[in-house]
C-alpha cells in the first residue's frame, strides 16, 4: 500500500509517521508513506502557495496551481483509489472508513491549510472529504497523520498480533471491554474473577457483555446505528 500526504508544513507529520507502527509498517515494507512539501510545487520563487480569498474574505486560502502538479503527477505514475480532502465539513472519519482503506492500493490525502483551498481543487481533483470532528485545526497535517496511523495498524502484518486490531473499540459498533494485567490484587483492588477462570467461552460470553454495558453508558448513539 502507498499513501502520499500532500502539505504546505510537511514538517508537522515528521513525527507521527516515523514512530511506532506506523514506522515498523513502513521498515517491513507493509506500506510506503511520501509526504510531498506543496511548496516544492510552487512557480512562485519566494515559494508561495497561497493568496488571498476573492470576494474580500477574511484569510489565506491554498492556490489550484501548485496542487494541479503534484496531484497530477502523481496520479501520471499510478491510480490511485481516492484523493482524499482534510475538511472540517467532510464526511466524519471512523472505524468503518479505516477498515475499507486498509484494503486500498494507493491513496493521496491533501492537507487543508489556512482559511482553505480554492474550491476548484476540491470540484476536479478530490474524490472524498473526511473530517476528524466538528472543530477547526490549524491545518490538516494532524488529522493525516491520525488517518495514516488508523489506516496502516489494520494492514496485516503491522500489529505483531493481528487479532488485536480485530478487538478494538468501534470494529464493531462497541466500545472496547476493560483489560487488567499483573498484578492480579493490588491495594485490594482485583481483577474479575472471570478473567481468572480459564473458561474461555464465559471470559468471552463477559468481555461482549462488558462492551455493550460501556457503550449503552458513554456512546449510546453507536447501538442506535446498529438498529
Amino acid at each position: 500500500m502507498r499513501i502520499d500526504i500532500i502539505s504546505a508544513v510537511p514538517e508537522l507529520l515528521d513525527s507521527p509517521l516515523n514512530h511506532s507502527i506506523v514506522k515498523r509498517a513502513r521498515d517491513k515494507g507493509l506500506v510506503e508513506v511520501v509526504v510531498h512539501n506543496l511548496r516544492d510545487y510552487s512557480t512562485d520563487k519566494h515559494r508561495h502557495v497561497d493568496d488571498y480569498a476573492f470576494g474580500f474574505s477574511a484569510g489565506m486560502v491554498l492556490q489550484i496551481e501548485p496542487v494541479d502538479r503534484v496531484i497530477t503527477l502523481l496520479r501520471s505514475q499510478r491510480d490511485y483509489d481516492e484523493v482524499i480532502y482534510t475538511s472540517p465539513d467532510g464526511e466524519r472519519f471512523n472505524q468503518r472508513m479505516a477498515n475499507r482503506y486498509s484494503m486500498y492500493e494507493n491513496l493521496i490525502i491533501l492537507c487543508g491549510h489556512y482559511k482553505g483551498i480554492d474550491h476548484r481543487i476540491r470540484e476536479h481533483f478530490i474524490t472524498k472529504e473526511i473530517s476528524i470532528g466538528d472543530f477547526v485545526l490549524t491545518g490538516g497535517e494532524l488529522p493525516a497523520a491520525m488517518m495514516a496511523d488508523a489506516i496502516v495498524r489494520l494492514i496485516p502484518g503491522a500489529i505483531g498480533d493481528e487479532t488485536s486490531a480485530l478487538s478494538d473499540s468501534f470494529q464493531d459498533n462497541l466500545l472496547a471491554p476493560p483489560v487488567y494485567t499483573r498484578p492480579a490484587d493490588y491495594k485490594g483492588w482485583k481483577v474479575p474473577d472471570i478473567l481468572l477462570s480459564g473458561h474461555q467461552a464465559k471470559i468471552e460470553e463477559w468481555l461482549h457483555q462488558q462492551s455493550l454495558e460501556r457503550t449503552r453508558l458513554l456512546r449510546p448513539d453507536l447501538l442506535d446505528e446498529q438498529e
